[in-house]
């Protein structure tokens, strides 16, 4: 089993989660979160008055997945993230030691 955590731009979870859901992915976590990587912030200007943010809004997502759906999800993903501009984002892949399903016990792929 395989955690996949992406970290895409807001507008685009919509496709990204319409993506896996015709891949057969059933469930993730979404999470907004704030960060930057190379764009470094971007300088916005209010009233009249220029300030730099520096942490972009971002959404984290979260998904487990079995070994034989791990490239698919991320093709998948990178697919329907990507607007070819910077900030665009990151996926990361790491393995998962355990998954327990709460309500029935059952546990590892079983749990997914």
């Amino acid at each position: 089993m395989k955690m996949i955590m992406a970290v895409i731009k807001p507008f685009k979870l919509d496709e990204v989660r319409e993506a896996l859901t015709e891949l057969g992915i059933e469930g993730m976590t979404v999470s907004e979160v704030k960060g930057f990587g190379r764009q470094k912030g971007q300088t916005e200007v209010y009233r009249g008055a220029e300030y730099a943010i520096s942490f972009l809004p971002k959404v984290k997502i979260d998904l487990a997945v079995n070994d034989d759906m791990v490239e698919r999800a991320v093709e998948t993903i990178e697919r329907a993230a990507k607007t070819e501009r910077i900030g665009d984002g990151k996926i990361f892949v790491l393995d998962l030691a355990k998954a327990v399903r709460i309500r029935t016990g059952e546990a590892d792929t079983e749990a997914l």
